[in-house]
């Protein structure tokens, strides 16, 4: 039986992904009612995961970075309770391979250097450069957690203050804006080194800034894999602090509206199953995508003709085609390791890495339970294998739809998908290992329309809105609504990706809240994210309310079942 909703809340949060949940455990934790709506039947958005059989499953984490002690997660994390999911850093970070080439990037980047420099001797000056400049760039991210507070809760003197800081981040960035795409690519690495084999170890990537990123975090050791038990316990916690302070995540809830008084946002109207349902609140936070608020949940004249339009034409992430596969091996048997892996072909053009023709994509390998041996029955593993893909991708991967734009998925679309996770699968067995189709028990094919179903994002983009000139210059990422009290608060409130980007808009949603309601709780957590006080002076103010650390991991599939076998 349903719990009941509560009569009214301070805040209602629609999306318990981990920008929704964030928001919902600071302000619980601040002391305010809260209620978070998830239109899934399970909380964490792309960090839910799944269950086949005794194997558990992340959908979409490749890598985690900024979760440690330092990070914007981190830290966030920090202040909400001591017993938060730990991630795991990682020190085999990533292999590159292609026709000629295979070098691996650990947290040591300078081995790699070394390597290349005696590989190209001639090249010895530019590769120099090149990993100078990127871990110029893993400097400004290791720097990123104190210029992570939203300029939309500062007073204009703050505002002033906080360009030096800004000024600085970006700086690392600045020299390598431009050189993207197929040109602008071997323009940019060409002020580096010439050598082509060198430029093909990057034949994927789209721009020079996402060539050296990877290997400025590998500098300070910014790479992290999800906790024990997989990414799903970071909002299996969230959620679990926002129960502690006796508020509420429903599930299976879907917002239809925003209602609205006065341009002021005053709660909205929820589909639970087949009962319509009104809950009042102050405050609205949107931690959802944002095309579904403007097009789906308010009025048409809420937001301008070129508002919209920019938004519809932001320059978004790709989604991707994701086989999960269950092994009744170890990764480690058949020549797998910790790192991630970037297959790619000096012979495909960089769309055509990414064009959805599995011959020619780029493909990218990771190992879950070999990370994490929970994730899999003993002697057993699982690896995942991505390729980037679009949802327009063979008219929408052979779908239809419906009256109301769902995507229907018919025949034609199953066996779509299952032909190109066959293709991939005999790339990776001629590459990396011969003997994989003999020790596959199962695999699970998700496509951009099973990342939007169970999402909601745009496009069944993985991330959300890519950083660039464009979409700075159109304001695609904000907090603020043009509804007073109606906030963004996921992903699309900033530009970027992943468990940091989504921790940073929850937190900044939950902070643009507390101004209007608890000056004190405010003024508190902002000192905390301009690094003007520690963990213990945030805790020590007795602002917030205290949590137990009551928290623990349930088993997983796994280890339930090695908990029932005799004699365990």
């Amino acid at each position: 039986m349903r719990k009941p909703f509560k009569s009214g809340y301070d805040v209602i949060i629609i999306g318990a992904g981990v920008g929704g949940l964030t928001a919902g455990a600071l302000l619980s934790k601040a002391g305010l009612s809260v209620c978070i709506l998830e239109k899934e039947p399970h909380v964490g958005g792309y960090l839910a995961g799944f269950r086949r059989r005794d194997f558990r499953f992340d959908t979409a984490i490749h890598w985690l970075n900024q979760c440690g002690p330092e990070g914007v997660a981190g830290k966030i994390f920090a202040i909400l309770g001591e017993d938060h999911p730990v991630a795991v850093p990682q020190k085999r970070i990533r292999r590159y391979i292609g026709n000629s080439h295979n070098y691996l990037l650990t947290d040591n980047p300078e081995e790699l250097k070394a390597t290349w420099i005696q590989e190209f001797p001639h090249e010895k000056k530019g590769i120099e450069n090149f990993f100078k400049a990127a871990k110029k760039i893993g400097a400004a991210f290791n720097e990123y957690s104190t210029v992570f507070r939203a300029e939309e809760s500062m007073g204009f003197w703050e505002k002033l203050k906080n360009k030096l800081p800004l000024i600085k981040f970006g700086s690392a960035f600045i020299p390598h804006l431009g050189y993207s795409g197929e040109d602008g690519i071997t323009k940019g690495l060409n002020r580096y080194f010439k050598e082509k084999k060198l430029h093909d170890i990057f034949a994927a990537d789209g721009d020079v800034i996402g060539c050296m990123v990877p290997i400025g975090w590998a500098y300070y050791g910014d790479f992290q894999s999800p906790p024990k038990g997989g990414g799903q316990v970071i909002p299996e916690w969230l959620s679990h602090l926002v129960h502690y302070y006796q508020n509420d995540v429903f599930t299976n809830c879907e917002v239809e509206q925003v209602l609205l008084e006065d341009n002021r946002a005053a709660g909205v109207i929820l589909k639970h199953r087949s009962e319509v349902l009104q809950l009042k609140a102050r405050h609205v936070i949107a931690a959802c995508d944002v095309e579904s608020l403007y097009d789906k949940m308010l009025p048409a004249s809420v937001l301008s003709k070129k508002s919209r339009r920019q938004l519809k034409e932001a320059d978004i992430y790709s989604s991707s085609l994701t086989i999960s596969i269950a092994l009744d091996c170890t990764p480690a048997q058949l020549g797998f390791n910790e790192e991630l892996i970037h297959i790619s072909s000096d012979q495909a053009s960089i769309e055509e890495h990414s064009g959805g023709d599995p011959l020619k994509s780029e493909i990218v390998v990771l190992t879950p339970s070999l990370r994490d041996p929970s994730l899999a029955p003993e002697g057993c593993g699982t690896l995942t294998v991505f390729m980037p893909a679009y949802m327009s991708f063979r008219n929408g991967w052979c779908t239809t739809r419906d009256e109301h734009g769902n995507y229907i998925r018919n025949e034609d679309y199953r066996r779509l998908k299952n032909e190109i996770a066959e293709v991939l699968i005999d790339r990776l067995s001629k590459i990396i290992a011969p003997e994989l189709r003999s020790h596959i028990l199962f695999y699970d094919v998700a496509t951009p329309v099973t990342h939007w179903r169970y999402t909601g994002n745009k496009q069944g983009t993985m991330m959300g809105a890519k950083p660039g000139k464009a979409n700075m210059k159109n304001k695609v990422a904000q907090y603020r609504t043009p509804i007073t009290n109606l906030l963004v608060g996921g992903q699309w409130a900033e530009l970027g990706g992943g468990v940091p980007i989504a921790v940073k808009a929850g937190t900044n949603a939950a902070l643009l809240v507390l101004q209007k309601e608890n000056k004190k709780a405010f003024t508190l957590l902002a000192h905390y994210m301009d690094a003007k006080i520690t963990v213990a002076e945030f805790n020590d103010a007795g602002i917030f309310r205290t949590y137990g650390g009551s928290w623990e991991a349930k088993p997983t599939p796994a280890e339930r079942k090695k908990a029932l076998e005799p004699g365990i």
